[in-house]
């Protein structure tokens, strides 16, 4: 009998899809970190913190094509593009919880900043993982799929048996 085998690799389940975006996610947010810090000593916060975003997402972008969500080589154009727009709005998310702490909190402490920030910061990247997952590398699932539905169908062969248990046990 002969099997049909598939080039691309396995897409990972969602548990261990997460885990690896968080271990990629949380790495590249670590280095991104320091290389602010050490960018800002030369070039304005701001300017520093741009440039690293644009390169921290392009570098993760292309960290979870191949090793998170299984799609098998590099990022297109339009999943960096896609991905791009998550960060965007995972960055805007963490901006305007910082905003309302302020509007709310006259002299919030380092603490409660870092909290706030971190809680949004959670939340953009759970929301941020969905979309990688479901939407930005979403194509080879929805190719797996299609191949699965226009395979010939399978006709299982069903034997009938009397309906009396009695008579089951007797045949036993």
């Amino acid at each position: 009998m002969e099997t049909a085998q598939s080039h691309e690799p396995a897409t990972p389940g969602a548990f261990t899809a997460f885990a690896r975006f968080a271990l990629c996610g949380g790495g590249v947010g670590i280095a991104s970190s320091f290389a602010v810090t050490a960018l800002a000593s030369w070039i304005p916060w701001a300017l520093a913190n741009a440039l690293v975003t644009v390169v921290s997402t392009l570098l993760a972008t292309e960290l979870h094509a191949r090793f998170t969500f299984g799609a098998g080589g590099r990022a297109t154009w339009r999943q960096h593009a896609q991905s791009a727009g998550s960060a965007a709005a995972g960055y805007a998310v963490t901006c305007v919880a910082m905003l309302v702490l302020h509007q709310l909190v006259a002299a919030p402490g380092a603490m409660l900043e870092q909290v706030v920030y971190l809680t949004a910061s959670a939340l953009a990247g759970v929301a941020r993982f969905a979309v990688l997952r479901l939407v930005v590398f979403a194509r080879n699932r929805t190719q797996a799929a299609a191949s699965v539905r226009t395979a010939a169908p399978v006709y299982a062969a069903v034997a009938r048996t009397s309906a009396d248990p009695a008579a089951l046990c007797r045949a036993a």
